[in-house]
């Protein structure tokens, strides 16, 4: 498949464009070390073959945006579809879009994994398997959240109505389940190595990585402290006590969680070569799950990252060992004989999520074979 191919998914299947409608391709360049230039070169030359009518406009990157500036907003009143290749989808994709325009924030970040499985396999499969998770953690009377290092999470999910809880901006491909509320949730985290950013707001020394296991805490929504060595339960706390200062938000609350579905996000880059990116773009593996922290809002400014994560819902594993298992869900086998390329994609899962495997152990995590 060619990024080609995942760009017509994106529009056609996607923002369901259709000839003569004007599109907005709002992109951030390339020098941000985001987005690679190929992505907008993919997608415009395919709107143009799709008879669009279409307008670019640099949009930059601003790591303290909190609203659409009066230009965008007016070029944006002017066109049908919005699609950003830009972090700013992202960092106002819950609280500044316009409701009257069909908006599109791509997480495929380069030509790699916009032709991928993950770019290219169906859009509406991945639409109908968020809903069916989504439906069957609402009627779930128990969730459990565990993972090979340790992590043990239990609640009642408490999910919002169907159209609460989740934004309105349309994400390419469709990677996450509705957030899981985590007011009723209890237990503890094994985090992943490093504390990060959710890509809602940037803020200097965005990663904090430790130096050995370090498990998070959290009752009923709230997080209650670290374990691990001193010296990165001390960081931990230090992080929290920073960004929680400067952006004036509740330090200690836990607000949501979700894992990712698409088994073809493959990526293929190390995370600690640019966590701001990985976080950008691997969480639509089902290898990874991660909590939205600190601050009561989503996506929360810190997350917690759990690798290989397994999923009860009511006894079943529906996640086992970072692998997603459609079909222990009900209508789950369904959506993938409608999907044969959903199918295909979930047969042959990418592996590759930018990690090396973290094994919790006394005198610090060991990296075992890499995975990535």
């Amino acid at each position: 498949m060619t990024a080609m191919a995942g760009a017509w998914n994106m529009l056609a299947n996607c923002a369901g464009a259709r000839r003569g409608e004007r599109v907005l391709l709002a992109y951030e360049p390339a020098e941000y070390g985001y987005f690679d230039a190929s992505v907008l070169n993919a997608v415009g030359r395919l709107a143009h073959e799709m008879g669009l009518i279409v307008k670019t406009v640099n949009v930059g990157f601003d790591p303290h945006v909190t609203r659409l500036s009066d230009a965008l907003r007016a070029q944006m009143d002017k066109v049908d579809i919005v699609v950003f290749l830009a972090r700013l989808g992202d960092q106002l994709r819950f609280c500044d879009m316009p409701k009257d325009k069909r908006i599109v924030v791509c997480f495929a970040l380069d030509d790699d994994l916009l032709g991928s499985g993950f770019g290219t396999t169906s859009y509406g499969a991945f639409v109908a398997l968020k809903d069916c998770v989504t439906g069957a953690l609402s009627s779930a009377a128990t969730v459990r959240v565990t993972c090979p290092n340790g992590t043990d999470v239990v609640g009642t999910p408490e999910m919002p109505h169907a159209d609460a809880g989740d934004t309105t901006v349309s994400r390419f491909p469709m990677s996450v389940f509705k957030p899981v509320p985590a007011q009723s949730f209890s237990g503890r985290v094994a985090l992943c190595g490093f504390l990060t950013g959710t890509g809602s707001q940037y803020y200097d020394d965005y990663t904090l990585e430790f130096d050995g296991p370090v498990m998070a805490y959290l009752e009923q929504g709230r997080l209650v402290g670290f374990d691990g060595c001193a010296r990165d339960v001390a960081a931990a706390n230090a992080h929290y006590d920073r960004i929680s200062g400067i952006l004036g938000i509740d330090r200690n609350f836990v607000h949501s969680w979700h894992a990712g579905i698409h088994p073809g996000c493959g990526y293929r880059r190390e995370a600690r070569a640019n966590y701001e990116r990985w976080g950008g773009a691997a969480f639509g593996n089902p290898r990874i799950l991660h909590f939205h922290t600190c601050g009561a809002y989503a996506p929360g400014e810190i997350s917690w990252n759990v690798l290989d994560p397994t999923i009860w819902m009511d006894g079943v594993p529906v996640w086992e060992n970072g692998v997603f298992h459609p079909s222990r869900l009900a209508g789950g086998q369904a959506i993938l004989d409608r999907y044969p390329d959903a199918a295909a994609v979930f047969a042959h899962p990418d592996a590759h999520v930018g990690l090396a495997a973290w094994r919790a152990m006394s005198d610090g995590p060991a990296l075992l074979e890499a995975a990535s």
